[in-house]
């Protein structure tokens, strides 16, 4: 910002019945106004890198008033030289801008950035994502591992696979639970899963009838289907009593037919 005092202004242009008034400080960077006395003196070309903005005469005071706008980019800002009386008042030069100040210090590598503050609004989306974010994780942890005990399972022999399923079934406690119907539609189904895969009989698509029919898996395994068909279908209330008889009953069947080479 170039400032020139208001007093080396006075000194080279007032002279005698003339008189120049301003601001402390004369900026070139702004706007700025002047007071000529005697008022009639016109100046309005005598200005060098500035323009009128505006002007008006004071008859009382006997003065006329100037607003100065500095013209962009100008070169060089003054007062030309002007004759008042027979005397010659000298220019007054207004110094243009000198080069800036290099800048010095190293460059930031990596520039601290502007955190927005914190908010109850920015809290709560913040706590959203993480909650999302939880439950995307869960979900994808879930899923890996049901992939991978299919995987698993399914190069497992037959009853391998009948023994994790029925494991896998106790350890949901549905009788616990006053679910027994779920428990013997799902224990039955361990067991024909297992005949289906050992001896390729469409057991799961197959009433008992039509499943007892078409194998023939002794006297314990028709009696174990038919009194599961009571609670599955004949609306017989159970027990835990009877939920344990059937669990022992699957167990049987499936540990004696293993052993047994058809």
């Amino acid at each position: 910002m170039i400032k020139i005092s208001l007093l080396l202004l006075a000194v080279l242009l007032s002279d005698g019945n003339v008189k120049i008034e301003g601001e402390k400080q004369i900026d070139v960077a702004r706007s700025t106004a002047i007071t000529v006395t005697p008022r009639g003196i016109d100046l309005r070309e005598r200005f060098r890198g500035f323009t009128v903005a505006d002007d008006y005469e004071d008859e009382t005071a006997n003065c006329t008033h100037w607003l100065l706008t500095p013209e962009p980019c100008a070169k060089e800002y003054r007062i030309a030289p002007f004759a008042f009386e027979g005397r010659v008042i000298g220019p007054v030069y207004f110094d243009p801008p000198g080069a800036r100040e290099p800048v010095t210090g190293a460059m930031e590598v990596e520039p601290e950035k502007d955190l927005p503050p914190l908010s109850l609004k920015l809290v709560g989306q913040i706590a959203l994502a993480l909650a999302a974010l939880l439950v995307i994780g869960v979900a994808v942890f879930l899923i890996v591992r049901y992939l991978t005990r299919r995987v698993r399972e399914h190069f497992m022999s037959p009853i391998e696979r009948a023994w994790a399923e029925l494991d896998r079934l106790m350890k949901k406690g549905l009788p616990g639970r006053g679910r027994y119907k779920d428990f013997y539609v799902e224990l039955t189904m361990v067991v024909r899963r297992y005949i289906q895969r050992k001896y390729g009989i469409k057991a799961p698509n197959l009433t008992t009838e039509e499943f007892l029919a078409s194998f023939d898996g002794g006297d314990e395994l028709k009696k174990f289907l038919e009194s599961a068909d009571l609670v599955k279908f004949a609306g017989v209330e159970a027990t835990p009593e009877m939920a344990d008889g059937a669990t022992e009953s699957a167990r049987a069947y499936l540990k004696g037919d293993a052993d047994v080479v058809r």
